[in-house]
């Protein structure tokens, strides 16, 4: 029986194929999800109401559109191939919908404009920077359900301690909460994927929590740089000391302050052993201890970021500026040693604004001393 009421409630809005001549690419990332049973999971994660504005990425031929029209007040779909666009709005306008908004689209890009609820089918290659486009996005949505490749989104839901605990996880956490919804096995789509995906939920923290973004994650990208690595031992380099030193004499400077007459590396030590960090482990720490950590550090005058080259803004002061650009850098996860992550390609017309800023983002990965080769790695 349930199979049957199934089927009697998709009758109005068929699963289709691709129209004739309409060939999928598989390195732009195109694989249709025509699952109904997933596609039931995701409406169902969506909660959306009759007076909601949904924004769907990546609509294709439009077989989770036609499930959202009839619930929402209006869909809004950016899909970045025009031969989907036609397909899409094509589909809707045979089945009766007047509400759908089709329009051609970079989703890194494109103005998202207010929308309440966020669907996405996301390529694994624009997954981390349009996550962080997302949840900059003003004003705050309720709720995103993204589909994404699996691996990726176990880093999202990763807890403090496990394999996928990483940069990505403990950013993303910041600013939401996340959930898993559902696997989803590669036969779910057309063509078939080489990867399973996942469904994930996304909860915006509402109100978000206060903090100067460009601070935290320069102290996060620090930390987990080797994130196996003691927290001692992720602040004994020379570039970390060089750079934190440069920024607090700045800090000191623009502030009429005197610097202290001691080590930059005995403040850190002292900062460390204060939070009780210093033989801990960043997959260890939750986003409470960073917090504090990061709160001890400013208490010193010690920032992670130039503060000459941030006019305007005081360090310490909330701010979520740089939020969606951070990750056009890499994915949000420099692990030692598994092959995954790093630091990834950057893209064009990125990184110039930074280029004089002292600031974690210049870390290379094999700039280690001789004192962080006395630690243990495990």
């Amino acid at each position: 029986m349930a199979l049957r009421r199934e089927r009697t409630r998709h009758r109005s809005s068929p699963m289709t194929q691709p129209s004739a001549g309409l060939l999928l690419e598989k390195k732009k990332g195109q694989h249709l999800l025509k699952n109904p049973g997933i596609l039931d999971k995701i409406i169902q994660a969506g909660d959306i109401k009759s007076s909601d504005i949904v924004m769907e990425i990546g609509p294709g031929t439009g077989n989770l559109t036609v499930r959202l029209l009839p619930l929402a007040k209006r869909v809004v779909a950016i899909e970045v191939d025009p031969r989907m666009v036609a397909e899409v709005k094509k589909r809707a306008s045979g089945l009766g919908y007047s509400n759908l908004e089709a329009k051609e689209g970079d989703a890194l890009r494109t103005d998202f404009g207010r929308f309440d609820v966020c669907m996405a089918n996301l390529p694994y290659q624009i997954s981390s920077p349009f996550i962080f486009r997302l949840l900059a996005h003003r004003p705050l949505f309720r709720s995103a359900v993204l589909l994404c490749q699996r691996e990726f989104a176990e880093r999202l839901v990763a807890e403090v301690g496990s394999e996928f605990y990483s940069r990505l996880a403990i950013n993303t956490q910041l600013f939401c909460k996340v959930y898993r919804v559902c696997k989803v096995s590669a036969g779910s789509f057309t063509p078939p994927p080489q990867v399973e995906s996942m469904v994930v939920k996304l909860l915006p923290r509402n109100p978000p929590l206060q903090v100067d973004f460009r601070e935290w994650d320069g102290l996060i990208r620090i930390c987990f740089r080797r994130k196996r690595k003691t927290l001692q031992a992720s602040f004994k380099t020379k570039y970390v000391h060089s750079m934190l030193e440069s920024n607090y004499k700045t800090w000191c400077s623009l502030n009429n302050q005197i610097p202290q007459p001691r080590p930059i590396r005995e403040m850190i030590q002292e900062t460390l052993e204060e939070v009780g960090v210093t033989n801990k482990r960043a997959i260890m720490l939750d986003i409470d201890t960073y917090f504090q950590l990061l709160a001890a550090f400013n208490r010193r005058g010690i920032h992670f970021v130039n503060v000459a080259h941030t006019p305007g803004q005081a360090p310490g002061e909330p701010t979520y500026a740089g939020i969606d650009e951070y990750f056009f850098y890499d994915d949000g996860d420099m692990d030692e040693g598994t092959g995954k992550g790093g630091k990834g390609k950057k893209r064009k017309g990125k990184g110039k604004k930074r280029e004089q800023q002292a600031t974690p983002m210049d870390i290379d990965e094999d700039d280690d001393d001789e004192d962080e080769d006395s630690d243990e790695d495990e």
